[in-house]
């Protein structure tokens, strides 16, 4: 139990772990078996990763769920699916493994799209969830939606140059839409184009 305590401090201090990068060394039904320079971490991820044969090497961005009795990993293949991941535990009484279950039934652009629409129809196909639950998690988060992007418009550099705009103190959604309109091939590039456009 002290073991477990001061490893969830560790948790808080540091706020990890953010992502892992590793080979598969085992999968079952809701987890698979990362392999990280000989330290072997289960990762809760949906079914798309369970696919991935054991062997390969395959990287995540990480959630770390800390409880009073156990500390677990969901994993997910783009920052898109874990953003969406951490928006879905913002809703009172939806825990980590019913908002994995929920990126299990459909893609982020049709959950975005039927939360848009107040249509809970996707949701209710979840175990464990209900037409009250659905109903609640379309209430909750219809108003929030607009302020992401979950349908990979951005490429996978744009995250770092986001996080820097963000530091500037930029919004996230002003953020995104000016990163649309912006062409480069780095970080900085993306950022010094984008600063430019925010400041015409």
């Amino acid at each position: 139990m002290l073991r477990l305590f001061r490893f969830q401090k560790l948790a808080y201090d540091t706020g990890m772990i953010g992502y892992l990068r590793g080979k598969i060394i085992h999968n079952d039904i809701k987890s698979i078996l990362l392999d990280v320079n000989g330290v072997g971490y289960k990762v809760f991820t949906n079914g798309g990763s369970l696919d991935t044969k054991t062997n390969q090497e395959k990287e995540f961005f990480t959630h770390l769920a800390v409880r009073e009795n156990a500390l677990d990993l969901y994993g997910f293949v783009t920052r898109q699916e874990l953003e969406f991941f951490e928006l879905l535990l913002t809703v009172s009484g939806i825990g980590p493994k019913s908002a994995m279950a929920i990126l299990s039934v459909a893609s982020i652009s049709t959950l975005k799209t039927a939360i848009s629409t107040e249509d809970s129809s996707h949701l209710t196909k979840v175990s464990g969830i209900g037409k009250k639950n659905a109903e609640k998690i379309v209430l909750e988060l219809k108003d929030k939606i607009g302020d992401y992007v979950f349908d990979g418009k951005l490429e996978s550099h744009d995250s770092d140059a986001l996080e820097a705009l963000k530091a500037l103190g930029y919004s996230e959604k002003e953020s995104r839409e000016a990163l649309k309109k912006v062409s480069g091939t780095t970080t900085e590039e993306k950022v010094r184009a984008t600063l430019k456009n925010l400041n015409k």
